[in-house]
C-alpha cells in the first residue's frame, strides 16, 4: 500500500498568515544533559496544515473534538486549479464528486510555503465553488494554500463551515496527485478543545 504525505513539516521557522502570532519551537531537555530529550512548541492552532472547525467562523459551531472521527476519511478527489487567479465552480465542470468525498484543490502553491509570494498571490476560492461543495455534501475541502478566502468578511470560510464541510489549510505533495485515479484521505487533527488544531493528513493510494 502506498501512502503520499501531505503535511508541511513543524519547523522552529514557521510562515504564518499576515498578523498572526508567530509560533516556536525549541528543545527545552537534552539527552547528554538531562538523560532525555524534549522540545516545547507554543503557536496558535491556524499554523502550518491545520484543520479548521465550524467554531472558527460560526457562533455556537463545533470544536474540533467535537467532530465525529468518521468526519476524517474519505475517498479523495483532486482539483486541478493551476494557474487559476481565483478557483471558482468552472474547475468542476467534467468531475465526478461522490458524497462524503474529500476535496483538495491542487493551486501549486504548495511548493512556494517558505516564500512570500504565498500569502501574497495565492488564489481565492469563491463563494460559488463553496456551495457547490455543500450540494455535494462533501466532507472536508482542502487546499495547498493559506485559506479559501483571504479577508473579511471570510464568505467561503462561512459557506463551508456553516455546513459542516470542514477545511484542510496549508497542505503540500498535492503534484503527487495528479496521475492517480483513485485514492483515500485519512486527515486527523488532534483532539483539542479549539477552533482548530494541527493535522496530519495523508493520501492512501488505492490504484
Amino acid at each position: 500500500m502506498q501512502y503520499i504525505d501531505l503535511t508541511q513539516t513543524f519547523v522552529s521557522e514557521m510562515p504564518v498568515f499576515p498578523g498572526d502570532p508567530k509560533p516556536t519551537l525549541q528543545q527545552v531537555a537534552f539527552l547528554e544533559k538531562d538523560s532525555f530529550n524534549d522540545h516545547m512548541l507554543s503557536t496558535a492552532m491556524h499554523v502550518g496544515t491545520h484543520m479548521d472547525a465550524p467554531l472558527h467562523m460560526i457562533d455556537g459551531g463545533k470544536k474540533i473534538d467535537e467532530l465525529d472521527i468518521h468526519n476524517f476519511f474519505g475517498s479523495g478527489v483532486l482539483i486541478d486549479a493551476r494557474g487559476k487567479a481565483t478557483v471558482d465552480s468552472t474547475v468542476l465542470e467534467g468531475v465526478d464528486i461522490p458524497e462524503g468525498a474529500v476535496v483538495l484543490i491542487f493551486t501549486g502553491f504548495g511548493s512556494k510555503f517558505h516564500d512570500s509570494e504565498y500569502f501574497e498571490k495565492s488564489p481565492a476560492v469563491t463563494e460559488d465553488f463553496a456551495q457547490a461543495m455543500v450540494t455535494h455534501k462533501v466532507k472536508i475541502v482542502g487546499m495547498d494554500t493559506s485559506g479559501p478566502d483571504h479577508d473579511q468578511p471570510w464568505p467561503t470560510h462561512k459557506v463551508l463551515l456553516g455546513s459542516g464541510i470542514t477545511i484542510l489549510e496549508n497542505l503540500c505533495n498535492l503534484d503527487k496527485l495528479t496521475d492517480i485515479k483513485d485514492f483515500e484521505v485519512i486527515a486527523l487533527p488532534a483532539k483539542l478543545q479549539a477552533d482548530a488544531a494541527p493535522t496530519r493528513v495523508v493520501a492512501k493510494i488505492i490504484k
